[in-house]
């Protein structure tokens, strides 16, 4: 720690104590104290003064904001020794009220505790006034150099994509380090209704972390001595900390409740809402009453399930609801009798990729420990062996075998692969390997026969593969589709919106068939939250609904800038082009444009304008004339 840095970190705690910062001549006294000069050397013309008055005030202010015995002779040890006590903190809200006043206190009081700060509102992260991504820069760095991430989630943060993208960038910070403890995460629910569910990707990024809840003012001092408590003691990773509680909100505090539901006017003829109107937040609920029949596909695929050996393949990007189909594929298989388990690649830490070896004993332990399996993969895999065969091997002789009927295998986010070339051509092509052992009528067949394999992911496979290894051309291929007019006018009468076609074809103007943004639409007007004119007038900007998923989307193309020019392509032609095979796929992955003809265009006109003006007013800061 050099002079200059220690200097302004002893101003910075002397200013949060009493409001001043330090004076020349205290700057002068510390520098002179720190480097090892004595009052004569500092100040010539008058060292009695310098000792008596100025060197004997810096010392008590500094005793005050250190908390501890300040002298000439222990300034140094005591600045290293706060300095080493100091946290980074990145305080990340939503743009609420009540989320401001809490993270703007919990900055002061962390400050005031000597540490250091920075408030991140995940609601308004986009300023276009700096230069390109210089916001993203910031954040990037924050996030990567702080010791501590204080989540406050109100309901809506919790569906927040934003927050959950946040979230997950610390937790790539955490396995670049090899360190799930650095940054610490610690997230606090606000006014969390007490049958109020986490979104299940959030559920598993906060695994692990801290986790408190507040419910009146009176939480807030319990609170703030447990996060410093934590600071303090900087706790690794998963230690229990003995005051850490999830019950240290007031009894008698009444949880906040949803909006009420949508009042209907006396003799209106508007349907009644089917049930409570829904958020949506990723997997739709297998007894949801709002999810929508993909017809035929649904019907396809659970005909096609009941096949020994066989193999349904889903696309579509983000948020269209492939999840949600294979989770009913799953269930209706397991009322047929069939075993089920679902893997999500999303949640494989990074490392996992790293070597077939590794990748394929997790997905192993993580298969048998789904299915309740006695037998370890240890007693299976033998180095004289190559990493596939082992694998083969634990399903032939003790997977399968323990299954009656027959395993249905959801295989989800399985394009996470695609960014390891190698570890994807060796997996899927063991995929595919087993999908024709099913049909090879050896001995070993009728193994194979049980497992039927369902396979989601949100894009093409961009990476090379040998037409005869790959299980992208073999099996049931479903695509699926954006909402039809017909589709998202039941949709409205389920949410208990008496909608005619003019109300539909204008909100399919702006989001198309997209369901969830259909959806979101729908329930914020069914919550009486919107109107449709205004919900149409605000869409593509910072304020209106769809802002933080906007966002979530700039975020990701600020990270990947080839990505972001080939969409400026596209925006800027009134006609479908042609882009690079891998930048098309990418794009179409995270929903952005859609294929017509040979090129592609924006999937909606809320993207078009939106991105339209993001990504030209950076061109311009760019290229300034």
């Amino acid at each position: 720690m050099d002079v200059n840095e220690a200097l302004e970190f002893a101003d910075r705690l002397v200013y949060i104590k009493t409001g001043k910062h330090l004076t020349d001549l205290e700057r002068k006294v510390f520098v002179g104290s720190w480097s090892g000069q004595t009052y004569e050397v500092i100040y010539p013309d008058n060292p009695e003064y310098i000792e008596k008055s100025v060197g004997y005030k810096l010392w008590q202010k500094l005793t005050k904001a250190l908390e501890e015995k300040v002298t000439k002779k222990t300034v140094q040890g005591a600045i290293e020794r706060a300095f080493q006590r100091q946290r980074r903190v990145v305080i990340s809200h939503w743009n609420y009220d009540l989320d401001r006043r809490l993270a703007c206190y919990f900055y002061n009081e962390i400050l005031n505790a000597g540490h250091e700060a920075f408030v991140l509102d995940v609601d308004a992260i986009a300023t276009y006034s700096q230069p390109f991504g210089s916001w993203l820069v910031q954040i990037d760095r924050e996030l990567e150099r702080c010791d501590c991430i204080l989540l406050l989630l109100s309901p809506q943060a919790a569906v927040s994509e934003m927050a959950m993208a946040e979230l997950r960038q610390v937790r790539e910070f955490q396995e670049q380090r090899g360190d799930r403890s650095k940054p610490m995460i610690i997230s606090i629910q606000i006014n969390f209704p007490p049958n109020l569910l986490l979104n299940p990707d959030l559920r598993i990024d906060l695994q692990g972390s801290y986790q408190l809840n507040w419910q009146s003012p009176a939480d807030t001092t319990h609170l703030l001595q447990t996060l410093l408590n934590l600071l303090q003691a900087n706790y690794p990773f998963g230690a229990k900390y003995p005051t850490l509680t999830d019950n240290l909100f007031s009894e008698n505090a009444a949880p906040a409740p949803f909006a009420p539901p949508v009042p209907m006017p006396p003799g209106s003829l508007a349907p009644l809402p089917v049930a409570e109107p829904e958020l949506p937040k990723g997997l739709v609920p297998l007894d949801s009453v709002f999810y929508v029949e993909r017809i035929p596909y649904e019907a396809q695929c659970y005909e096609e399930v009941l096949h020994p050996g066989s193999l349904i393949r889903i696309k579509a990007p983000r948020q269209m609801g492939k999840t949600s189909l294979m989770s009913r594929i799953l269930r209706y298989a397991n009322e047929k009798g069939y075993q089920r388990v679902s893997l999500n690649f999303q949640y494989a830490d990074q490392q996992v990729f790293m070597d077939l070896g590794q990748f394929l004993r997790w997905f192993c332990n993580l298969v048998a420990r789904k299915l309740q399996l006695a037998q370890t993969i240890e007693d299976y895999w033998m180095d004289t062996f190559g990493s596939k065969d082992n694998c083969t091997n634990y399903f032939e002789d003790c997977v399968l075998p323990a299954i009656d009927t027959g395993l249905v295998m959801g295989l989800d986010e399985i394009d996470r692969m695609f960014q390891y070339p190698e570890i994807a051509d060796d997996f899927l092509s063991l995929l595919r390997a087993w999908h024709e052992d099913a049909k090879s009528g050896d001995n070993y067949s009728l193994l194979w026969r049980k497992l039927r394999l369902v396979v989601v992911h949100s894009t093409e496979v961009y990476i090379p593969l040998d037409v005869n290894r790959s299980p992208f051309n073999v099996g049931l291929s479903v695509e699926l589709p954006e909402f039809s007019p017909e589709q998202v006018q039941d949709l409205a009468r389920r949410h208990g919106l008496s909608w005619q076609t003019t109300e539909i074809e204008a909100l399919m103007a702006m989001v198309g068939g997209h369901p969830y943004l259909v959806r979101l639409a729908l329930y914020a007007i069914a919550r009486q939250h919107i109107t449709l004119n205004k919900l149409l007038e605000t869409a593509p900007t910072e304020e209106g609904i769809y802002g933080d998923h906007l966002r979530y989307h700039l975020w990701h193309l600020r990270q990947h800038p080839e990505l972001e020019t080939a969409l400026y392509q596209v925006l800027m032609t009134s006609h479908s082009i042609t882009l690079d095979s891998e930048q098309k796929f990418k794009l179409l992955s995270f929903g952005l444009v859609k294929i017509e003809g040979n090129g592609v265009t924006p999937r909606c006109e809320l993207y078009r304008l939106y991105f339209r003006d993001r990504t030209t007013s950076q061109r311009q800061q760019e290229n300034p004339r």
